[in-house]
């Protein structure tokens, strides 16, 4: 499915040739310009193994041949809003184009190098702020029609739907987020709008509002992993993923005080609701953006002719990019001293090269209040505890729904 979706627009690419857009000029010519990226981009595709899936055809030809071809592929997708895709959806990268045609190259060992490279990851940040433009203008609203391959079609929007609807309600879309329906496009103006849509009023109400005890979902997600005893430092590049609290944040004087800690993490996919609330009242004592990787796996992902790339495409490296991706770091001391000073980390993964802090240090905020959304992609998030603060009763890993934001996530004792 990966090889079919991906081969449809590599053959729209090659049939259509296009001089490319300047960042991409800009992007190949730091390539070639630097030996050691040279070396790197160019071997990273003659180590995809030629073997099915990952050729093209029969003979062996891969579906993205080289850095050049790459760029053109690139070239295309800058000025193309994610459209929906039943096959892409299938392979859990609907939304996600740029990652599907990197999924195999950054899973080499000289991809691995590449992408963990920070003058090749600030290219990246240009190429998608790039992107990022073309996804806020009208043009990009083309992909949100009621077609085959617009995300209001039959099955996108039953999709987003049953996403929304987490197995427990059977709302409309239209009953659940805030929209025009008799307008085209619903009324979004972009694929942005579309994006970082909002629930409706009462749709997702916040959990216990006057009990500071009871602490609530920060992001619409699914339960990924949930860890005691955090050390300050740890192999986070293993396969374990541990978690390493330094790297986590980003160095900052604070990430001492959580050593010994709990860490709380989920994550969120292309079709959930993107937007990110307090999961405490209290004051945002910090909140700024780090910048970091996008396309980085962890080495372990690496393959070979005898070992396969790994099927659970981006969600695999989540503990990983928790201390090597762009994130958004926020500290907040909680009015509930029982939980004093916590932080949330909002992880940015593949195409989410805007992780947008909507609150400013020193303000306070309640519980359920917005502080903050992705843009353009699938992400992770997660929360951080002090040691000594005895939080219990988070959910399951491992479910089939997401959990609701603003819901109950956990409660402290005192």
């Amino acid at each position: 499915m990966h090889r079919e979706w991906l081969g449809g627009i590599i053959d729209h690419v090659d049939q259509n040739p296009k001089a490319l857009h300047p960042v991409l000029k800009e992007f190949k010519d730091m390539i070639e310009g630097d030996t050691r990226i040279y070396l790197l981009f160019s071997s990273m595709f003659e180590q995809i193994p030629k073997k099915k899936p990952y050729s093209k055809s029969p003979t062996g030809l891969r579906q993205v041949r080289d850095y050049k071809h790459m760029l053109s592929v690139l070239n295309h997708l800058l000025t193309t809003a994610p459209s929906w895709n039943d096959k892409s959806h299938r392979v859990g990268l609907v939304g996600l184009p740029i990652n599907a045609m990197l999924d195999w190259p950054m899973g080499t060992s000289s991809g691995f190098a590449a992408f963990l490279d920070p003058k090749v990851n600030a290219m990246l940040k240009k190429v998608l702020n790039a992107w990022g433009e073309f996804l806020c203008s009208p043009e990009s609203a083309d992909v949100l029609g009621n077609d085959s391959h617009g995300w209001f079609g039959e099955i996108g929007k039953t999709d987003l739907t049953a996403t929304a609807n987490i197995g427990e309600t059977s709302y409309s879309f239209e009953d659940m987020y805030v929209c025009e329906p008799s307008a085209k496009y619903h009324g979004f103006k972009s694929w942005d709008a579309f994006f970082t849509r909002a629930f409706k009023e009462g749709i997702r109400p916040v959990a216990a509002a006057d009990d500071p005890n009871v602490i609530t979902n920060v992001c619409e997600s699914k339960p990924y992993n949930i860890a005691h005893g955090v050390k300050a430092r740890d192999h986070f590049w293993l396969k374990g993923q541990p978690y390493s609290l330094i790297d986590m944040l980003a160095h900052d004087e604070l990430a001492e005080k959580f050593v010994g800690g709990t860490v709380y993490q989920a994550f969120l996919n292309a079709l959930s609701y993107h937007r990110w609330h307090s999961p405490v009242s209290g004051k945002i004592v910090k909140a700024y953006v780090q910048d970091g990787t996008y396309y980085s796996e962890p080495l372990f992902e690496d393959f070979t002719e005898s070992h396969g790339a790994d099927k659970a495409n981006e969600s695999t490296g989540q503990g990983y990019i928790t201390a090597t991706a762009t994130r958004a770091i926020l500290f907040i001391e909680a009015d509930n001293p029982a939980i004093g000073l916590m932080a949330v980390l909002a992880v940015g993964m593949a195409e989410v090269s805007t992780c947008d802090i909507t609150v400013k240090e020193g303000q306070q905020v309640e519980k359920g209040d917005q502080i903050g959304m992705f843009h353009f992609g699938g992400s992770t998030h997660c929360l951080l505890f002090r040691k000594g603060v005895n939080v219990q009763g988070f959910p399951k890993t491992g479910g089939e729904h997401n959990v609701p934001v603003r819901s109950k996530l956990a409660v402290v004792k005192s």
